[in-house]
């Protein structure tokens, strides 16, 4: 069973547009940009969508512009809609617990007090839906996490992003034909 529907996370605005809580929206623009995609506002949705074809089939991108903590109506919607199954659905997400320039792959698991997360897994019935986790560091104190992921990452950091970024596009050709373990041993061998 291949990926449908991909969702990156983040926060609407020009504000927000920069900040580390918006990796997620990052890595959709980008495959966009990459499969000559037009992204368009569709509030029946909740967001930003666009129709992706690959070799092996079509999928959908969603950038939800409910902000963060209300993500699952966005998702939701679109997998209700469009008869998408939770093993179908691929989130993009900041990951406070991996180091910038890593990206994990996982399917299902805790929340981790991520509050996007949160909302898709009570959206969708259980957290039975793929992660595309991309690394953006700790702050190193708790109290720093919410200022620290609205803000912009170092030029440096930055840069190791983005290099994530395109290392998980080059496999999504394997996500969405359903080649979900291959493309996770790929990424995790590159990313250790």
């Amino acid at each position: 069973m291949g990926i449908r529907l991909i969702a990156g996370l983040g926060n609407p605005g020009r504000e927000h547009e920069n900040n580390r809580h918006n990796a997620g929206f990052w890595l959709v623009a980008r495959l966009a940009e990459i499969h000559r995609v037009a992204l368009k506002h569709d509030s029946k949705f909740h967001g930003i969508v666009g129709r992706a074809s690959s070799r092996d089939a079509d999928f959908w991108l969603l950038l939800p512009q409910t902000y963060m903590n209300l993500s699952g109506r966005a998702v939701g919607s679109m997998a209700n809609f469009y008869k998408i199954t939770p093993a179908e659905i691929l989130v993009v997400h900041d990951e406070l617990d991996l180091a910038p320039g890593t990206v994990k792959l996982k399917s299902g698991g805790g929340v981790a007090g991520h509050n996007g997360l949160k909302d898709i897994s009570a959206a969708l019935g259980g957290p039975g839906f793929w992660r595309l986790r991309l690394g953006i560091g700790h702050p190193g104190d708790r109290d720093r996490v919410a200022d620290y992921v609205l803000s912009r990452p170092a030029l440096s950091d930055q840069k190791e992003i983005d290099q994530a970024i395109e290392r998980s596009i080059e496999l999504f050709p394997l996500m969405i034909a359903g080649q979900m373990e291959s493309a996770m041993h790929k990424l995790h061998t590159k990313s250790d």
